[in-house]
């Protein structure tokens, strides 16, 4: 298996949630750009989420908090974490999934409006952990990656106990191609929500892009052990197990990620044949040895 193609697969799975308002932007821009005879196209987006989600655009802004209502503050549940300190809960792994869900479907407009949201909040309260954390997202999902790493650190200095804070510190890392910080970020949030299935998919995918490709395997488990379903984990263990020629695992794992999402059918031609139906190794078939001529 040649590790340069790898490498340029291996964190689109998990990077894709950070392209969401580049791809957005995108359409913005060539809708303005085209005009009304057009409006009807489907501009090209950037690299997708994994599993594909589709773009959410509204017309209106609306400032909302984590569970989807409408707030002033940038974020209401993360500022009752901040306020109360470490003996407040912090959002489930079931919850986080979900908000990075709609976070995905964030319009360009709407992550500048996350900014200067939390832009205000932080003039009012500049030492604010959920601001900052606020902040540090919209800047990341703006492709602002090293001054979103500033104010990740900073939500970290002032509420060290953040599972969120570290998981986007480590998918900001990842943007970065910091992969060993970014491992190190993950372990943080498992640290704190150890039943994260998306920690420990992040983990595995700067694994895989250290070439830790056994290590990496063992992440991918853990996520699917704790969502049968999660598609990218099945896929990306599929990966891993083809890097060191563990080719059964590799067709069972793509042909599995291939059901729970059509896209892997790509990973798994690519790595196993053609949708698996093909020998994975062509058994090397020997010459016969000569035999001496008989007088």
């Amino acid at each position: 298996m040649r590790t340069s193609t790898l490498s340029l697969l291996a964190a689109l799975g998990l990077l894709g949630a950070l392209t969401n308002c580049a791809a957005t932007a995108e359409k913005e821009q060539s809708n303005h750009t085209a005009g009304a005879s057009v409006a009807t196209l489907a501009a090209p987006a950037a690299i997708p989420p994994a599993p594909a989600t589709d773009s959410v655009t509204s017309p209106a802004v609306p400032l909302v908090d984590s569970t989807g209502a409408a707030r002033s503050a940038p974020d209401a549940r993360a500022g009752v974490l901040a306020t109360e300190g470490a003996g407040a809960r912090a959002p489930s792994a079931r919850e986080a999934s979900a908000e990075r869900t709609r976070e995905k479907k964030l319009t360009n407009a709407e992550c500048r409006q996350m900014l200067a949201t939390a832009d205000a909040a932080l003039k009012r309260s500049p030492k604010d952990p959920a601001a900052l954390l606020q902040r540090a997202k919209a800047k990341s999902y703006l492709h602002e990656y090293p001054a979103a790493q500033l104010d990740y650190s900073a939500a970290l200095r002032y509420q060290r106990n953040n599972p969120d804070a570290y998981y986007n510190r480590g998918v900001n890392h990842l943007m970065m191609k910091r992969y060993k910080a970014a491992a190190a970020d993950f372990a943080g949030a498992l640290r704190y929500r150890p039943d994260d299935k998306e920690s420990f998919f992040g983990r595995g995918v700067a694994k895989m892009q250290m070439l830790q490709y056994k290590p990496a395997v063992a992440d991918f488990t853990r996520a699917i052990q704790l969502d049968s379903a999660y598609a990218d984990a099945w896929e990306y263990r599929g990966i891993s197990y083809a890097s060191f020629d563990k080719l059964p695992e590799a067709r069972r794992d793509l042909e599995r990620a291939t059901d729970l999402n059509p896209n892997a059918a790509k990973s798994l031609r690519r790595y196993v044949g053609n949708d698996g139906k093909e020998p994975i190794k062509a058994t090397p078939i020997r010459a016969p040895r000569p035999t001496a001529g008989r007088p």
